[in-house]
């Protein structure tokens, strides 16, 4: 069973961020430039909230509102739920299940250490019951009972 420090080991440790008072344009940018679907929102390196693409289209493009004009801090979602190293990628799986949510910040010790996505958990997943699997095959073709 994976961890979290796993997981971010394998994936390294990239954090993208934005500040608060930048615009939603910026915010955009990054993600599109970076390939990702959330950015942390940090001020003097503390995690002060999240803003996603769902965050976006739900209260920019909906509201009629301009991504040039809207910061950062109008949208984003500032109660952000979090793991630390060393829950499990189920537990990431299950928080995230629960309350909808696509992105989980990383935090040591109070300090953001990486962010794991919903990708990052399901082919975590997927790898080790692809091993589990092949283990059980081992075991069933190759003599676990003495063969």
């Amino acid at each position: 069973m994976s961890t979290v420090r796993e997981l971010l080991q394998g994936k390294g440790g990239q954090i993208w961020s934005i500040a608060p008072n930048a615009s939603v344009y910026r915010a955009l940018e990054l993600m599109a430039e970076k390939n990702i679907g959330a950015l942390l929102v940090m001020e003097a390196g503390k995690l002060v909230g999240i803003i996603t693409e769902r965050d976006y289209a739900r209260k920019v493009i909906l509201q009629g509102r301009s991504s040039k004009t809207t910061a950062v801090d109008e949208l984003m979602t500032p109660l952000v739920y979090y793991v630390e190293p060393g829950h499990t990628v189920e537990e990431c799986m299950a928080l995230m299940t629960s309350k909808r949510i696509r992105h989980l910040p990383a935090m040591d010790n109070g300090e953001v250490v990486g962010i794991v996505s919903i990708g990052d958990v399901v082919k975590t997943i997927i790898t080790e019951q692809a091993i589990t699997i092949r283990q059980l095959e081992q075991y069933i073709t190759g003599g676990g009972y003495g063969h």
